[in-house]
């Protein structure tokens, strides 16, 4: 909690503005123009919807907002991203039990989480036994520690092999090796003690660890760095999360009294709560994300899941350690209109304050800040897809009503 009220006070080391820089307005307009029609088809089958989803992305205009303006100076703005091709966080290891398996959903993939003891490793499966579809989530760890399902009790090592079905007679084929009877395994690993995945399990990928490794977070390793960790899910979409996080505008008004605003030093106070202009400066923008400077701290979006900002302080002694302080959200696209957010706040100072602290008492008020603006989250925005079903009905009903159905 320490960490976020003095996230906004002003660093004595701000890096140099490099000589490409871009424009706010821009920023904006590229970010929302830039969007990939990709990730919204993944979520929608329908074809004739996911027809006009493609359309309207690709009918945005990626114009400046001011025809008087350079273009954006950015490496990427022909590529597409390949949401598929990416390592996602899944959860906490502090918040998994290594007893009993795990539901979870990411990026639309009903996935189930577990720890193989005879590998000692986590592993996330795709959440259905090939036999009769049965979640595995929902089965168990039997006495050899292998991923059991609940439905028949067939087994599976941490490969995903099935190595026991109990109906096969001893002195049969052995059934239980076909490929047909094996579930899908998933590239797996344990960084910053949390699980990420990759979300593709064909063969060519069982060693992406060695080429692409997910965003590492050095602090978080630290051992002078405290690090409690959360996470939650919201039922607004992950686009709406991420929008959010990195909005520094919203605080002084959806966080009112619950966090400090922007430092008020050589600002005018427009009203009550705080509210005036931002200086934000885009050093980077590719299709790798973005890296910015602002309130005197730097802020790094590495795509797609993970917003970092830091900020540091004047040491109280001269021989003391540069003071050093995170906000670090890891965001999770779950489905249309859900989303999950893991988050910590490492710091090097105070650190007594959360060591001696519950966890439950961190999870009080960091759920307290995240519930002023939930309502608000929810309503404000309604996932695409939804709103296109929705409008496709009433023009077929209206066109109906007024004969025109063969038009």
């Amino acid at each position: 909690m320490e960490a976020l009220n003095v996230s906004f006070v002003p660093s004595p080391h701000i890096p140099a503005t490099p000589a490409k820089v871009i424009r706010r307005s821009q920023f904006l307009h590229f970010h929302l123009s830039s969007i990939p029609s990709s990730f919204v088809q993944s979520y929608d089958r329908n074809k004739s919807s996911s027809k006009i989803l493609t359309a309207l992305s690709s009918s945005v205009s990626t114009e400046t907002l001011d025809p008087t303006e350079p273009a954006l100076e950015t490496d990427s703005q022909q590529e597409t991203f390949d949401w598929y091709a990416q390592w996602y966080p899944v959860m906490p290891v502090c918040d998994l039990d290594k007893r009993v398996p795990h539901a979870k959903k990411v990026i639309g993939l009903d996935v189930v989480v577990w720890w193989d003891r005879n590998e000692s490793e986590w592993k996330v499966f795709d959440d259905t036994c090939p036999h009769r579809l049965a979640p595995l989530s929902e089965g168990r760890i039997d006495q050899w520690g292998r991923l059991q399902c609940v439905y028949h009790g067939w087994c599976f090592n941490g490969s995903g092999d099935c190595k026991f079905i109990p109906q096969a007679p001893p002195d049969g084929p052995p059934v239980h090796t076909f490929k047909k009877a094996c579930v899908a395994a998933y590239p797996t690993t344990v960084q910053n003690d949390i699980v990420w995945f990759w979300p593709n399990s064909s063969p060519e990928y069982k060693d992406i660890l060695s080429s692409k490794k997910p965003p590492y977070i050095a602090e978080l390793d630290d051992p002078s760095y405290i690090k409690t960790m959360g996470n939650r899910e919201f039922p607004f979409g992950y686009e709406i999360l991420i929008e959010n996080l990195v909005d520094p505008a919203h605080v002084p008004y959806a966080h009112f009294k619950l966090l400090p605003g922007p430092p008020a030093k050589n600002r005018v106070k427009l009203d009550r709560e705080g509210g005036a202009p931002i200086d934000i400066t885009i050093n980077k923008l590719d299709i790798e994300g973005f890296h910015a400077s602002r309130f005197g701290g730097i802020t790094n979006f590495m795509a797609p899941c993970v917003y970092k900002s830091a900020f540091s302080l004047p040491s109280k002694k001269g021989n003391e350690p540069q003071r050093r302080g995170l906000l670090l959200f890891f965001c999770v696209p779950v489905g249309p209109g859900k989303s999950r957010l893991i988050y910590t706040f490492p710091r090097n100072f105070g650190v007594w304050l959360d060591r001696i602290m519950p966890r439950w008492v961190f999870h009080l008020s960091q759920n307290r800040i995240l519930d002023s603006d939930l309502y608000l989250l929810h309503l404000e925005v309604t996932p695409l897809p939804y709103k296109l079903k929705y409008s496709l009905n009433i023009t077929i009903l209206m066109r109906n009503q007024i004969g025109m159905a063969d038009i």
